[in-house]
């Protein structure tokens, strides 16, 4: 009978060893998930810190937005020959790249996204590098970039916070989505534009010519 009895609590002694052992088992494992878990949300929380980060400090600031009023001997100047936009990288922006860079614009005729044509110092080339600046000779999809001496940058070389560089973007107002030959960007004219760098960050601006150009030449904030 004691036999049976020492038996008895032997294997419930058993089982609930056992038990606890599968208990601790279960428990050990549910840590490891948590920890993994963890980690993970915290890798993509420090991934989102860096997008985000990004998304605000790598872009384009703009400085000035001017155009240059049409230069013909006219007394009733009515157009734009050209859109300036001096442009600076943001504070504590790394380097960003103008030619991997995107401006989506839309004007009064209609909407497009522009890049930066190759441009270098080779003769025949569609831009020169060493050829001052000339926004009517772009294409329409096309922006370019000058210097502070007028002349085209090469496009590896059109890179914003490398040396604290400040470059102007120009733009063709005489093409699409600005205007047309015929009816170049001028008084009363808007545009939105959105530069976006290669990191994603944009930039908002808003164009508007005013509604009455003066002088031939001269160059009107917009």
């Amino acid at each position: 009978m004691f036999d049976n009895e020492t038996t008895e609590r032997g294997q419930v002694g058993i089982g609930t060893l056992i038990v606890f052992i599968a208990m601790v088992l279960v428990a050990a494992i549910a840590a490891g998930v948590l920890i993994n878990t963890a980690g993970m949300l915290q890798t993509q929380a420090e991934a989102t810190g860096e997008e985000s980060t990004d998304l605000v400090s790598e872009r384009v600031d703009i400085t000035s937005e001017v155009g240059i009023v049409e230069d013909a001997g006219s007394d009733d100047p009515t157009n734009i020959t050209s859109v300036n936009l001096t442009v600076t990288g943001a504070a504590g922006s790394d380097e960003i790249d103008l030619n991997e860079t995107i401006i989506q614009a839309v004007g009064p005729n209609g909407q497009e996204n522009l890049v930066m044509p190759k441009i270098d110092d080779t003769d025949g080339t569609y831009l020169n590098s060493t050829e001052s600046g000339n926004a009517t000779e772009l294409n329409s999809g096309h922006f370019a970039v000058i210097d502070d001496n007028n002349n085209y940058v090469a496009s590896d070389q059109a890179v914003l916070g490398d040396d604290d560089n400040d470059y102007t973007i120009i733009l063709n107002p005489e093409v699409e989505p600005f205007g047309s030959t015929a009816e170049p960007f001028g008084q009363g004219d808007e545009s939105s534009l959105s530069i976006v760098s290669p990191s994603g960050a944009t930039t908002e601006v808003e164009l508007r010519a005013p509604d009455l150009f003066t002088d031939s030449g001269e160059a009107v904030r917009l």
